[in-house]
């Protein structure tokens, strides 16, 4: 089998703001394709990519970065979290926090997530007014923050770290961004300790009060455990819905009659949603690494080997989702890999899908004439793909 390189430059103005000719182009060649540049396997058929999802000799394999004294504040916060590990440290990290997703749980918050995103609606001024930093933006962070039990008044400031921090997840990244996102990780932890030294003697039932109680036991956390599962619940919490809902929305107020099924009915949000999920996906890219030598689609990955599934590419492929250009809120079924699969599929699925479908439902009830105001921002990123602002109107 002869396996085509790919020559894509996952940093390019053109490619970053729009990807999926590109990724089309390279399904058509092959499912896998070596990345001379990021010197790794990619991944762009949704079968390829759901194999190196799911495939357990392709590993979360955790390597600090270099030199580890300059990194060790972004370090501390992976190297100690579930996402960056495989069974059974994984599964031990998981166990210790599962339970607050679980479904039950989730509904319960249902109501409040709905009064806050009210309170924040009811706040702008509907002539004008940006959707993401208005509403999208703080409504996932002040959800996530009551439930691990941080004050609320501090959402600014974990969006601001969050956001810093996973800019370093992008094939390149400049001297500058690295210092933003080193001093983010270091207040980050530093608050967080400061948090946990307080709820310590004062346990509640928030999910903080969940990861010290945790601590206790022969397979108890570390409290570098405690802080980079925190730490990752509250940069995952929000991080994910608050792109999806940005891509989404203005997939959807781009076609206006997909706007009209939201605000008639026609269109389930929770349907929408999902097509939201798959259209323009949040996260682009998820990196395995090779524990041996691996057959995906044909192709060796070599023992050591990175292989990165390309989650927007296999969210277009046509021979699993007809029509997969255009947007269609009542797709079903859909059976995209946003969230991943396998071990590693995400924890805090459940928590995003309700979150998401509840704010969508709320903006088209309390502005069924909603439409773009102007251009929208696009964020200048591939890995996590989103925009920075969406200038709506509802008059």
């Amino acid at each position: 089998m002869v396996v085509p390189d790919c020559d894509l430059d996952l940093t390019a103005p053109d490619f970053v703001a729009d990807p999926y000719p590109a990724f089309a182009q390279m399904r058509r060649k092959a499912p896998v394709a070596w990345h001379e540049p990021s010197q790794m396997w990619l991944a762009f058929t949704h079968d390829a990519c759901n194999a190196v999802l799911r495939d357990r000799a392709l590993g979360r394999i955790w390597r600090d970065r270099e030199p580890s004294e300059r990194f060790e504040p972004f370090n501390l916060l992976h190297r100690n979290q579930m996402m960056e590990q495989e069974p059974p440290g994984h599964s031990r990290l998981r166990r210790k926090v599962s339970g607050a997703f679980a479904r039950g749980h989730i509904e319960r918050m249902r109501p409040r997530v709905t009064a806050i995103g009210s309170q924040l609606l009811a706040q702008v001024d509907p002539s004008a007014f940006d959707v993401l930093k208005d509403f999208a933006e703080p409504l996932p962070v002040l959800v996530i923050a009551e439930l691990l039990g941080a004050p609320a008044a501090d959402f600014a400031q974990l969006r601001g770290w969050s956001q810093a921090i996973v800019r370093m997840y992008e094939p390149t990244v400049p001297p500058e961004v690295e210092a933003a996102a080193l001093a983010a990780s270091r207040e980050f932890a530093d608050y967080l300790r400061a948090l946990m030294r307080a709820r310590s003697g004062d346990l509640r039932d928030d999910l903080l009060s969940d990861l010290l109680r945790a601590q206790r036991g022969a397979d108890g956390l570390t409290e570098d455990e405690v802080v980079a599962s925190a730490a990752l619940l509250l940069n995952a919490g929000h991080e994910a819905s608050v792109n999806v809902f940005g891509n989404g929305l203005v997939a959807v107020l781009s076609s206006s009659d997909q706007w009209r099924r939201l605000v008639s009915g026609e269109a389930a949000p929770e349907l929408a949603v999902e097509e939201m999920l798959r259209y323009d996906s949040a996260l682009q890219l998820f990196e395995r690494t090779a524990t041996t030598d691996v057959t995906v689609a044909g192709v060796t990955v070599g023992a050591g080997q990175k292989v990165a599934a390309l989650l927007g590419s296999a969210n277009r492929d046509q021979t699993v989702f007809n029509h997969p250009d255009v947007l269609d809120t009542t797709r079903d079924p859909n059976p995209h890999l946003a969230f991943g699969a396998g071990v590693h599929f995400c924890l805090g699925a459940p928590l995003a899908r309700m979150e998401l479908a509840e704010s969508l439902s709320l903006l088209a009830t309390t502005f069924p004439s909603l439409s773009l105001a102007a251009e929208p921002v696009r964020r200048p990123t591939f890995v996590l793909r989103g925009y920075s602002s969406v200038p709506v109107t509802a008059s």
